[in-house]
């Protein structure tokens, strides 16, 4: 990412840029889709760069291995062509909980979110029995907020227990709406004063994670310069690129940008004042990925 005080260019196309990068570690939801409806002109600009030899690893915040990831692109329609591999925050928890494989887990979160767990050893157990517990979001984002979880929260940080949040993001795109994520849960027990190791974006285990497999798939390790970080979130994608040394590509989501202003254009003073207060600032930034 760039020094201040550079001036933010506003793309029509990323097709500008290509010729900067050899790999795109590229954010998933805001991105490729809004958890509803995938976008076709993200899809088409990865199709594009891989067919002139770029490599494209989907790095997301989702609380579930990327096997659980890809099988929601599929649904999607989503073919497998348009990216290398798949890299999520549910792949960081997973190595997180193996790492403490002796202490009894209590999970927090959704039912849909249980293929994170999958093939561990792992005894589950209520929040008074647990040695850590695991966050992967609110039991139900679709009218649940973190308010509802203060008591909860409460009990467990009297207890000292330490949370692994398997999703660093506060909230996401669904559709029209914004619904909380774990990263709100782990926000309130921070809080409260108590303890918090999150996986994923911005924290860099998921990016060591990514580079890794950026070098596993081209043969031998590529320069952090030769790779460019998409995505829509400012405390976790453009935070993340900046503490892993990437350039990074804003795509104006939703989640910052009212989507309707956003749809035929970006106002570069809108995305001037989104980054008022950063250190650092992308390469560029667009209203959507495309090519």
């Amino acid at each position: 990412m760039n020094s201040r005080p550079a001036k933010i260019p506003i793309l029509t196309s990323i097709a500008k840029l290509t010729g900067r990068y050899d790999a795109w570690l590229c954010d998933i939801w805001g991105v490729m889709h809004n958890g509803l409806t995938v976008f076709p002109s993200a899809a088409d600009a990865c199709l594009n760069f891989i067919g002139k030899g770029g490599k494209v690893v989907l790095i997301s915040n989702a609380p579930r291995p990327w096997q659980s990831v890809q099988k929601q692109f599929d649904g999607f329609g989503v073919p497998h062509t348009i990216y290398h591999a798949i890299v999520t925050s549910g792949d960081v928890t997973r190595s997180l909980i193996r790492a403490q494989a002796d202490k009894p887990v209590f999970h927090l979160g959704p039912a849909r979110d249980r293929p994170i767990f999958e093939e561990l050893d792992i005894r589950f157990v209520g929040p008074e029995e647990a040695g850590i517990f695991v966050c992967t979001g609110l039991y139900d984002d679709t009218r649940e907020s973190p308010a509802d979880y203060e008591e909860q929260l409460s009990r467990l940080q009297a207890r000292g227990l330490p949370m692994i949040c398997a999703n660093p993001d506060l909230m996401v795109e669904r559709g029209s709406k914004l619904v909380y994520c774990a990263g709100s849960l782990a926000a309130a027990y921070e809080q409260l004063g108590g303890t918090v190791h999150y996986a994923g974006k911005p924290y860099l285990p998921i990016y060591e994670m990514a580079l890794d497999k950026l070098a596993e798939l081209r043969g031998e390790p590529l320069p952090r310069e030769r790779v460019l970080a998409i995505g829509d979130g400012l405390r976790t994608d453009m935070a993340g690129a900046a503490a892993a040394g990437l350039d990074a590509l804003f795509v104006a989501s939703g989640l910052h940008v009212d989507g309707h202003k956003a749809v035929d254009g970006l106002a570069e003073d809108a995305v001037a004042r989104l980054f008022a207060e950063s250190e650092t600032l992308p390469v560029a930034a667009t209203a959507r990925l495309s090519w």
